[in-house]
């Protein structure tokens, strides 16, 4: 399978990933800051212009303080209604 930044599936994945960071109160600055990046790196992040490998998803998910096994759960969720539309 073709690993894409432009599938439904990736968008989604995005979609849940900007949720958190704004749910936690969170700027793209703040989350640069707790990573040791630039906030481009994130904003790049979120827009999908750069893919997010799994160490880097479990490092913002600690840096947003958003256990990790829930956000997981949280993309399933939103995946399941990709599924089904």
């Amino acid at each position: 399978m073709p690993k894409s930044i432009h599938s439904r599936e990736y968008q989604a994945f995005l979609v849940v990933l900007r949720d958190v960071r704004l749910e936690h109160g969170v700027t793209q600055i703040e989350l640069a800051e707790r990573l040791g990046l630039s906030q481009a790196m994130v904003s790049k992040s979120e827009r999908g212009d750069r893919r997010v490998d799994v160490i880097e998803l479990w490092r913002m998910c600690r840096a947003l303080e958003e256990p990790f096994p829930k956000f997981v759960s949280r993309l399933e969720d939103a995946l399941k209604t990709l599924a089904v539309s």
